[in-house]
């Protein structure tokens, strides 16, 4: 069997596309929100398992070694600056623009 195009079949055609394109608009006005949301709290959870777990452990690691008000110096600047004779005086400057 042939079948033959018609003006009616391609109106028809045409409709049903446009009746989807506009449903699928619709649909994802209504969802999109709630699917952001969802989202949104899945980064935020997995984002606070990372982060939240390590910055807790450091917190409680400064709390139990250190007094409140007490100074602490975690690392000391090197002292050994000597110059060597070959190459002449190292003197630290900063470029002004």
């Amino acid at each position: 069997m042939i079948y033959t195009a018609s003006a009616v079949g391609l109106l028809r055609t045409i409709l049903i596309i446009l009746l989807i394109y506009f449903g699928v608009k619709i649909l994802a006005r209504l969802f999109a929100p709630f699917l952001l949301r969802f989202v949104a709290k899945k980064a935020e959870k997995k984002f606070g398992q990372q982060f939240g777990g390590f910055q807790n452990q450091q917190n409680q690691r400064q709390q139990k070694k250190h007094k409140e008000g007490e100074t602490v110096i975690d690392k000391m600047p090197n002292q050994d600056k000597t110059s060597d004779p070959k190459v002449g005086e190292y003197i630290d400057y900063e470029e002004v623009d």
